[in-house]
């Protein structure tokens, strides 16, 4: 059972086309920015890749990026979808013709798709790292690449990635994964610099530790008193500032890495 809080309907993004990656899951980080940036007027088209969730505990039931899709058409706005596995090389350029395609040139651009497994150093692999390399890194920076050379919009593009606080402190059952993410934090810096003249912002959201279906009771006992405002993340407060950092106000904000983990204790 899921709970998702209203967005408020303000308008902002009205006429504007977003694309939300990773977005298989009713209760995950990717419809909660999909319903954000909907809730402001945004036009969405969102990826999700079933058999990644299907092989989660937090598993997704079959129906739910339809689900949310009918969700978001109820929000004024028009909603597309596709199901996609970004390890492919020619991906992001199928995911954009697919975009141009059916809702136009978008002007918002979210990466939320990610591969994670636990892998301590004792079971870290080449084939393990490759796949976690081909969503996290490879994905990521040829999708960035592609909007930008599309993007003719001369001033409005944003690109926005999830990242997971790899630079706060360690991950140690979870290698491949730290790895990657971090790798992201550096490519948000150096992309945001190479198409600023663009008109392209580029930043980065650590959401930090959030509930979206895979914490335990146990977890949330134990992660708790390293939350200091006293309650775990809700994927609707990464939601909220992905929405901000997909607004005009941020138009003078680039190559930043921002920490929206409510002062969680990294340590």
């Amino acid at each position: 059972m899921w709970v998702t809080r209203t967005m408020r309907n303000r308008g902002g993004l009205r006429g504007r086309i977003a694309v939300v990656t990773g977005v298989g899951r009713l209760q995950g980080i990717g419809a909660a920015v999909c319903r954000a940036l909907a809730a402001d007027g945004a036009d969405i088209f969102f990826t999700y890749w079933t058999p990644y969730d299907r092989a989660m505990p937090w598993s997704a039931a079959p129906d739910e990026p339809a689900m949310l899709e009918e969700e978001l058409a109820r929000l004024g706005v028009r909603c597309a979808r596709m199901e996609l596995d970004l390890s492919r090389p020619e991906a992001p350029e199928t995911l954009l013709d697919a975009v141009e395609q059916q809702l136009g040139p978008p002007s918002i651009l979210v990466k939320n798709a990610c591969d994670s497994d636990l892998d301590g150093w004792d079971r870290l692999d080449a084939a393990g790292l490759d796949v976690h390399y081909a969503v996290n890194v490879r994905a990521t920076v040829l999708l960035s690449v592609a909007f930008a050379r599309r993007f003719r919009g001369g001033s409005g593009g944003r690109i926005i990635n999830l990242t997971s606080g790899q630079s706060r402190g360690p991950m140690p059952k979870e290698i491949a994964y730290a790895t990657t993410k971090g790798a992201i934090d550096a490519f948000t810096v150096a992309f945001a610099a190479a198409v600023a003249s663009r008109g392209i912002t580029v930043n980065a959201v650590n959401p930090g530790p959030t509930d979206t279906g895979w914490m335990t009771e146990q977890v949330k006992a134990e992660l708790l008193p390293r939350f200091p405002m006293g309650r775990v993340g809700q994927p609707e407060d990464a939601a909220r500032l992905i929405r901000f950092l997909a607004s005009d106000e941020v138009e003078w904000i680039t190559g930043q890495i921002l920490h929206s983990d409510g002062g969680f204790r990294y340590a």
